[in-house]
């Protein structure tokens, strides 16, 4: 019999499995696809942001309402720790411009080559291509591999299977329904950190779709965010949106539609577009008038134009002080979110009063729940990938203490 089954080789699987090993722990790391850290590898192809360097309090408002559930989680092993465990496996960080914290490396693959060779040396095992599929008569986890089905008995268990983003990645969110059946309630998986859908005119989707809008304010009720946002063929994402997605998302749930309002020149007031769109246009277009008078790209003025479609009033119409309302306060109809299987995590999970103190499931003594199976969220920026691991040390730590009691 194994002390622990580890299921899941993500971050928080693989931190929990590392605690626990180093703990004295044999740990068997079960995953269904052929190899571990799949989503984690994807998440660093655009280089892999461990973290954020900014003061903790801080930190630990990005978790909103989930903020005092992760806590102790966060401040037990804070970002200073986790770059301290990272420069531990040779591979040194840095924070960048935006105070996003990188290896230097830049690279996810040499972080997680060296992190096996490390669980490997302390005797972790690992079994790839093993689903799990619940229990069987005896309470032993069953687990359907290329050879059938496999049962294991475990003297406890560890969940670290993620939510059900990037499916194909291993993230399926395919323990849902297990859970459910015995009674663990768990809030409704939804997709964060998405893009939207907008229905496009064809003119304007043809155009513009995969141009960027930059230097913008995206604004939803009270919420607003600078930065940068995509035209996609079915909507709009990016970094802003994605920092905005928890409103727009319950927004649009709420209502069927949400209405995203975007200004093109945020440093820009009412009075100041109103004279520079007051000047004399002559021979030009409107679209390069409103390029040089304005400095607009051409993406925001196709924006403009659908937005004056859709009110059924040209743009050639408007005044220059409705010209100069409407660079501010371009009004985007989302009509749905992205699917999950796109989004970049999840939202929803098992439920924070289904677990104790340690992580462990309240109904299922000796199970032990971790990362982006939680019921939490986060933007992007490092909140995501910090709280994996923090929850993996803690229910790792949980699991050591729940083998110790046990054997007492």
């Amino acid at each position: 019999m194994n002390d622990v089954a580890v299921i899941g080789a993500g971050p928080a699987g693989l931190m929990a499995a590392e605690v626990l090993a180093q703990g004295g722990a044999r740990v068997t790391i079960y995953d269904a696809m052929p190899s571990a850290g799949r989503k984690f590898l994807m998440a660093g192809r655009g280089g892999l942001n461990l973290t954020h360097s900014e003061p903790l309090a801080d930190f630990l408002l990005r978790y909103r309402q989930a903020m005092p559930h992760l806590r102790a989680a966060v401040e037990a092993f804070p970002p200073d720790a986790l770059r301290d465990w990272s420069a531990g496996l040779g591979q040194l960080t840095f924070v960048g411009s935006s105070g996003r914290v990188f290896p230097k490396s830049f690279k996810a693959s040499p972080l997680l080559r060296a992190w096996l060779r490390r669980l490997d040396v302390s005797g972790a095992q690992f079994a790839f291509r093993h689903r799990w599929t619940g229990w069987d008569e005896t309470g032993r986890l069953q687990f359907q591999t290329p050879d059938g089905p496999r049962a294991i008995a475990a003297a406890a268990s560890l969940l670290a299977l993620g939510g059900a983003s990037w499916p194909r990645l291993g993230s399926d969110g395919a323990w849902v329904d297990l859970l459910a059946a015995k009674g663990i309630i768990i809030s409704k998986l939804r997709p964060a950190n998405s893009g939207f859908t907008v229905s496009w005119s064809d003119v304007f989707r043809d155009r513009f779709e995969g141009q960027p809008l930059k230097g913008v304010a995206l604004t939803i009720g009270a919420h607003t965010v600078r930065g940068e946002a995509m035209i996609t063929r079915g909507g709009i994402e990016g970094g802003a949106i994605y920092a905005l997605s928890a409103e727009l998302r319950e927004a649009v749930l709420a209502l069927g539609q949400a209405t995203l309002t975007i200004a093109l020149r945020p440093d820009l007031g009412t009075d100041a577009l109103t004279t520079r769109l007051s000047g004399t246009r002559g021979k030009q277009s409107l679209a390069n008038f409103l390029r040089k008078a304005v400095q607009l790209s051409p993406v925001g003025i196709g924006l403009m134009q659908e937005a004056a479609i859709a009110s059924g009033r040209p743009l050639a119409s408007l005044s220059p002080a409705e010209l100069a309302h409407l660079v501010n306060a371009i009004p985007v109809g989302l009509t749905g979110t992205a699917p999950i299987e796109r989004a970049i995590s999840t939202a929803g999970g098992i439920e924070f009063g289904e677990l104790d103190e340690h992580f462990m499931l309240r109904k299922l003594p000796g199970m032990f729940a971790a990362g982006e199976m939680l019921d939490w969220e986060a933007p992007t920026g490092g909140y995501l990938l910090q709280a994996s691991f923090a929850t993996g040390v803690a229910a790792g730590r949980g699991a050591l203490a729940w083998l110790a009691s046990s054997r007492s």
